[in-house]
């Protein structure tokens, strides 16, 4: 079928993390003094980290900064100091919000990687937003809540810390956000101490909360006034790992699962350090995916279970509670570790399905093999990683689960990715047999997400795009897909964005960063998009010209 553009009218609606913009944030955070001697990680052991993750290691650990940055972490060093004692000017309000911003950001900090769900009347959305460098507690994990369908923010913060071994261990990004029934809120996010890091244990936080709560609780203010812990009153680590492990790269679902009722399904990659410098050269880690049930009042949680068994090198997991009641994770094996880090690089994709009700899952299934991941885009110098992720739908009666990713057309000499594209992969025997389709329609696409609207007939695919900048594929969009469920193709692609964005503009985090990924939610026919863009101007710490900055956007668009 050929597919039909349809442009929105009228509405805005790698290098490796270890770069300038990253750092530069480090004197904000917290006090090098406490954090200790220790080796240098390298960007090889790093990089396989959750983006914000090796971002706020070196942001605790600012020592380690390379020689050539330092003059310019000392300049704002002393920008932090004015600003501190008051010697600077008042951070003036941002004024009116650039159509489809979703976020009251008054110091122009930035916001990225998006996960948005929507019940009745309100929306949530969660980001990593950098105004927690300026929260006394060291929170990162953005909330954002509307409750007139996204045209308006009604409140917004950082999710608190949680207890993990008998210390409040703050929110520390990779935000997912999902809603259950009578529109309970759930949020989850890493954390851990961005000091001590993988010396002491961390885990993966998850949330409840309602939309009048959220609401009426204390409005977020930009400096410091951020984190209300009575906006979240159920919270708890429902998965925590070791000292010597990490937590990293969770998901979660919220929905019903057979006799268990309504659950909170959570997995997350643990890193476990086999040497005495975990992220250093040569690499020294492991990794396994592993999943934690619990109830939907976030009690009776299991204690992990190995999902990815034998397999090493592993990340990105997604876990979905399709509409039959089964659970269904996806992950992604990678050679990494058995080449070293080395090219060619290649990946696997991977599903097991727990039967509904059970928390015991069947036996591992290769969905397929990609030669190509997406690292680094050939115009771009932002961090981007292949991340999977599926979705479950009735079809014909059957479940049927998806899984989309990014790929390259081409890499020459494994070194850069031309062309990516958006696949499409699915089933209807539990993952034994797979058939295939590509969404996209030319250019440069990447972090695709998926979401099997509910309530209505098509699936909503939405991802960047660079292929309205044909001569440097250079600054983005995002777009928007109807899939057919029974073909697999797309019926209908819009782009979101009329005006393209330059990814670059943002002034701490310049090129190098917008987040690993965006999410798209659908319900009954309509598709809400979080995605992250830098077309709002603002003054930095109230100083200078309002100049571009990247922000978390919220797009509400029929199917």
């Amino acid at each position: 079928m050929t597919i039909r553009e349809a442009t929105r009218p009228g509405t805005l609606r790698t290098t490796r993390w270890m770069a300038v913009g990253a750092l530069v944030l480090a004197v904000l955070v917290l006090p090098a003094s406490g954090a200790g001697t220790r080796p240098s990680a390298t960007t090889a052991g790093m990089s396989q980290l959750s983006s914000v993750v090796a971002q706020r290691y070196w942001l605790a650990h600012p020592d380690q900064a390379p020689p050539d940055q330092r003059a310019f972490i000392n300049s704002l060093a002393a920008t932090a100091r004015a600003q501190s004692s008051g010697k600077t000017a008042a951070i003036a309000p941002a004024g009116p919000l650039t159509a489809d911003v979703f976020n009251r950001d008054g110091v122009g900090f930035p916001q990225n990687e998006e996960s948005v769900t929507s019940c009745e009347n309100n929306v949530l959305e969660g980001t990593n937003d950098y105004r927690g460098n300026l929260d006394p507690q060291s929170n990162f994990t953005g909330w954002y809540l509307s409750r007139d369908r996204g045209r308006t923010v009604r409140n917004e913060g950082l999710l608190p810390s949680v207890t993990i071994a008998g210390r409040q261990v703050p929110s520390g990004g990779d935000p997912v956000d999902a809603s259950g029934s009578h529109c309970s809120l759930y949020a989850a996010s890493l954390n851990y101490d961005p000091r001590l890091f993988e010396n002491a244990p961390s885990g993966v936080g998850v949330y409840r909360s309602t939309p009048a709560r959220l609401a009426s609780c204390p409005q977020g203010t930009d400096i410091g006034g951020l984190t209300h812990p009575t906006c979240w009153p159920v919270r708890k680590a429902v998965a925590t790992v070791p000292a010597r492990h990490f937590a990293d790269k969770e998901w979660m679902d919220v929905g019903r699962s057979g006799s268990a009722g309504q659950v909170v399904w959570v997995t997350f990659t643990d890193f476990k350090c086999n040497a005495a410098d975990c992220f250093g050269e040569p690499i020294t880690f492991t990794n396994q995916i592993k999943a934690v049930r619990c109830r939907a009042d976030l009690t009776g949680c299991t204690q992990p279970i190995l999902i990815s068994g034998q397999q090493n090198s592993l990340q990105f997991s997604d876990v979905t509670i399709g509409p039959d009641g089964r659970t269904y994770v996806t992950w992604e094996e990678d050679n990494f570790l058995s080449s070293g880090g080395q090219p060619p690089s290649n990946m696997r994709f991977w599903l097991r399905v727990a039967q509904p009700g059970s928390t015991t899952f069947g036996p591992p299934r290769e969905i397929a093999f990609e030669p190509r991941d997406l690292s680094p885009l050939h115009a771009n110098d932002f961090r981007v990683a292949t991340i999977p992720k599926n979705e479950v739908k009735i079809v014909g009666g059957k479940p049927r689960v998806f899984l989309t990713w990014d790929s390259c057309q081409a890499k020459p000499l494994d070194v850069v990715c031309e062309e990516p594209r958006i696949n499409l992969a699915w089933s209807d025997d539990f993952g034994l047999t797979w058939r295939r389709s590509v969404l996209s329609a030319g250019g440069d696409n990447y972090f695709p997400s998926i979401s099997e609207n509910r309530g209505g007939g098509a699936l909503a695919v939405a991802w960047f795009t660079n292929r309205y900048d044909p001569v440097f594929h250079n600054r983005q969009d995002v777009v928007l897909a109807t899939v057919n469920p029974l073909t697999g193709q797309t019926t209908r692609l819009q782009r979101l964005t009329p005006v393209s964005n330059e990814s670059e503009a943002d002034p701490l985090l310049g090129g190098t960063f917008i987040g690993d990924y965006i999410e798209v939610f659908a319900v009954r026919g309509t598709a809400y998009v979080g995605y992250n863009a830098n077309y709002r101007s603002v003054q930095l710490l109230g100083q200078g010209n309002p100049i571009p900055q990247q922000d978390n956007y919220l797009t509400t668009q029929p199917l």
